[in-house]
């Protein structure tokens, strides 16, 4: 299976109205950044061992380790999780810049350093959502 089957089974996967919900973030993702790289985790180690839920990546950065180690990853991801569903944006440097440009604007949401959790899209702002997403893609492009 390519990455796109992977992608399209995975929200084909969750109930409704859930499967709906990544369908339209998964679409508005690809208007936001066409023809980006994509990426399907499925949540498991090397070992096979369920570790994380799977999850969907758009885009593309370098990660720079500690050890001076780097490894290739997504910008944005999206993963259903057992309340509703988790939008990652990854590689910002101020763990602070989320909360207080969309914290309080976004709706029925928790946002941390890099996760804006909520139960369904009828709960947030859209917009906002989206203005988060482009910010995540220009913070690394």
């Amino acid at each position: 299976m390519n990455v796109e089957e992977q992608i399209e089974t995975y929200i084909t996967s969750q109930p409704e109205p859930k499967r709906s919900d990544m369908q339209a973030l998964h679409c508005l993702i690809l208007e936001v950044k066409p023809g980006c790289k994509l990426w399907f985790l499925d949540g498991k180690d090397d070992k096979g061992k369920t570790v994380s839920n799977p999850n969907i990546g758009y885009g593309l950065h370098t990660i720079h380790y500690a050890d001076g180690t780097t490894r290739e990853f997504y910008q944005i991801g999206i993963s259903a999780n057992k309340t509703g569903i988790s939008v990652y944006i990854l590689g910002i440097d101020d763990k602070t810049c989320l909360s207080k440009a969309y914290g309080e604007k976004i709706g029925k949401a928790s946002v941390t350093g890099y996760c804006i959790k909520f139960k369904t899209l009828k709960d947030i702002n859209l917009e906002i959502l989206e203005a988060a997403i482009r910010y995540g893609f220009e913070a690394r492009s």
